[in-house]
């Protein structure tokens, strides 16, 4: 039984509008599901990923319009690590990203940013087995396309706090200092613990939570090796197009162990993925009342091969 690598990274926003027009035309991910919050279902859970939405290419954004900049400190995630196809897709961004006023700097082969609200990204040319996750953008070639998450760097007071529990009851594998790798039979992602005790603020540019992908049959087990571990799991929670786990690991980062289906297609065509507000069945009937109090959002239509110049 493996971790299939990360299953979705979900991060907070206060403006979703912009944060379409970044993350679906600058850096040319596809909106593959525009629904709520299902905790709060007055503001949007928008999901950006891949042409099928793969679990390994999935960030997803809880709006809170006008929320307050965040700080990411201890306990917390502070940048997403993204896989392109070689030093030449460094270039492609490095250029793109400056077109678009965005500032960058290279870390070795890597390229870093922020996102308009400052949540970091680093862009890194690394070589691994696993299929590349692509969406078909008007603007970015396939051949520098992002290719799915490779890691994220996370803050803790020490590393060593999270050891046994990834190694024991989770199934990861050290790869270096502070740096520890779930990988299953198709995909693998890794966490890197970067040392620092400052205290964090929750907010806009921050993530809320990293989940890590299973398999539909396993994810009963998981929350008991769990439970065994001494961690505090919710009960399994029936999102719709997955099921989830919850709970903190010792250095504080919010984990979600999320089953690898049944998919953002349950619901609506995979070619028309995103195009319309996608309501779980036990809140359809608020569709009228949410569709008056969302946050209207560009039509990102016009950016995607697959549909530019339709209407």
């Amino acid at each position: 039984m493996k971790l299939e690598g990360i299953h979705h990274i979900t991060a907070i926003t206060g403006d979703a509008p912009r944060n379409v027009d970044f993350y679906a035309r600058v850096l040319g991910l596809r909106l593959v599901k525009k629904s709520v919050n299902q905790d709060d279902p007055t503001v949007y859970h928008l999901f950006y990923g891949d042409e099928q939405g793969a679990p390994g290419n999935d960030l997803t954004f809880f709006e809170y319009p006008g929320a307050r900049p965040g700080r990411a400190g201890a306990g917390m995630i502070h940048r997403i690590v993204w896989r392109v196809g070689s030093a030449d897709s460094v270039g492609f961004w490095e250029e793109r990203l400056g077109g678009e006023g965005v500032t960058t700097a290279r870390e070795g082969e890597s390229l870093v940013f922020a996102d308009p609200e400052g949540l970091e990204h680093e862009l890194a040319p690394i070589d691994v087995p696993d299929a590349p996750l692509v969406a078909r953008s008007v603007d970015v070639p396939d051949e520098h396309a992002l290719r799915g998450f490779d890691s994220v760097r996370a803050y803790t007071p020490d590393p060593e706090t999270s050891r046994a529990l990834l190694e024991g009851a989770l199934g990861f594998e050290p790869r270096g200092e502070g740096e520890w790798e779930a990988r299953g039979e198709q995909r693998g992602g890794r966490i890197v613990y970067d040392q620092s005790s400052t205290p964090g603020s929750p907010g806009a540019g921050t993530v809320h939570h990293i989940a890590w992908a299973t398999r539909m049959d396993d994810q009963t087990a998981w929350r008991e090796r769990v439970v065994d571990a001494g961690a505090h799991p919710t009960p399994v929670i029936d999102r719709y197009y997955f099921r989830s786990v919850y709970f903190r690991e010792p250095s504080g980062v919010l984990f979600e162990l999320a089953t690898m289906g049944p998919g953002f297609d349950v619901d609506e065509p995979m070619e028309t993925l995103g195009e319309r507000l996608a309501l779980p069945p036990n809140y359809e009937s608020f569709r009228e009342r949410l569709e008056q109090v969302l946050t209207p959002l560009p039509d990102t239509r016009a950016w995607r091969r697959a549909t530019a110049g339709t209407s």
